[in-house]
């Protein structure tokens, strides 16, 4: 019981397989087919749907009318089969492409206003530069001025005394005072402006910084730069292999998982065919054989208990017991099946022993 189960189970997997794998092939081809073709969205919809139902029908087709169909119409529907693949793989294609295109601007846009943004950081830069050289100037002016207002100092010989005086000057005093009065208001003035510049510098950085993550181009296409300073290679060919390595194994995996399927379930069905009535009928294999699968009639035969006529068993005692026995193998011999020659020529034998049987003895009537 759970082997029979089990049976059934397996094949119910593969078309659940077969089905998901064919239902995403045919979103992406579908999606991809309706941006190249914008202009009749609708329209293209409808049609790529249309032809993804009918390219697995096709292939379910194609497997269980294999031996029973003519030979053109099996080529035609083969050679459809092929182009609804590639164009079903170039829906996919086209659909993962502009995807990656949409990142990839993303990027681009990222990057340029990255660079304007550089511009103006590296603009200011200049300009503290600038400032900072002017602020240097300064503080070694004011250091100078107010060294000079420390030193101001005159001196002189008293004509009576004959002594040396030394006094300040008032008036270089009053001059250098206000030198460095200006100094120091022109150093609050260049301290402001530094002030100012650095906090545009970092306010630039920060800009740099979330303009870098704030729309994930940059962690979706990492892999991708990776790779491309591995190999040496643009993103844009790195991209390419890589869709082509999905676009052909995507569709034909699916064809091959519904021709799968199919195969997974006629083997759960029981062999039948048609008698000389037209009637249908099971079919019945011997232990360890295959439905469908030619095999050796004597092999066929081997299975049977073979009549030994010499045999004075009891329970084959007589002529008629003895041609019982050769029509319940004759019997077998049509439920096993096989090709139409040789069992043909099984129940010929068969068919001569039971007649040389009833040559021997006349005496029994049928």
């Amino acid at each position: 019981m759970i082997k029979k189960i089990t049976d059934r189970i397996f094949p119910a997997l593969i078309a659940l397989s077969a089905l998901s794998v064919s239902a995403s092939a045919a979103f992406y081809s579908i999606s991809g087919l309706s941006k190249l073709f914008a202009g009749a969205a609708f329209a293209v919809i409808v049609m790529a749907a249309s032809l993804e139902v009918a390219k697995l029908v096709i292939a379910s087709l194609l497997y269980q009318y294999r031996k029973t169909l003519p030979f053109l119409l099996k080529s035609y529907l083969s050679i459809a089969c092929v182009v609804l693949i590639l164009i079903t793989s170039m829906g996919i294609y086209g659909f993962l492409s502009a995807a990656y295109q949409d990142t990839a601007n993303k990027e681009g846009n990222s990057e340029a206003r990255i660079v304007l943004i550089e511009t103006k950081r590296d603009n200011v830069k200049e300009q503290l530069e600038v400032y900072t050289e002017e602020k240097t100037s300064i503080n070694e002016a004011v250091a100078e001025l107010r060294k000079g207002l420390s030193n101001n100092k005159v001196q002189w010989r008293d004509k009576e005394t004959g002594q040396i005086i030394t006094s300040t000057s008032s008036r270089t005093r009053k001059a250098l005072e206000k030198q460095l009065d200006q100094a120091i208001v022109r150093q609050t003035e260049i301290n402001a402006k530094v002030d100012v510049l650095n906090e545009k510098i970092f306010e630039y950085e920060t800009e740099i910084v979330e303009t870098r993550i704030g729309d994930g181009s940059t962690s979706e296409l990492g892999p991708l730069k990776y790779l491309s300073g591995l190999t040496g290679l643009p993103m844009d060919r790195i991209i390419n292999y890589l869709l082509l390595t999905i676009i052909f194994v995507f569709d034909p995996l699916a064809i091959a998982l519904v021709i799968a399927a199919n195969f997974a379930f006629a083997r759960l069905r029981k062999p039948t065919r048609e008698n000389l009535y037209g009637e249908t009928v099971e079919c019945s294999v011997p232990e360890g054989k295959e439905f469908n699968t030619p095999y050796d009639m004597d092999d066929l035969i081997e299975k049977e208990p073979p009549v030994d006529f010499d045999d004075d068993s009891k329970t084959i005692n007589d002529t008629e017991a003895k041609i019982k026995q050769l029509e319940a193998q004759k019997i077998k011999i049509q439920r096993n099946g096989g090709t139409a020659k040789r069992v043909g020529d099984a129940l010929v034998q068969v068919d001569r022993q039971i007649q040389k049987l009833k040559d021997e003895d006349n005496t029994i009537t049928y």
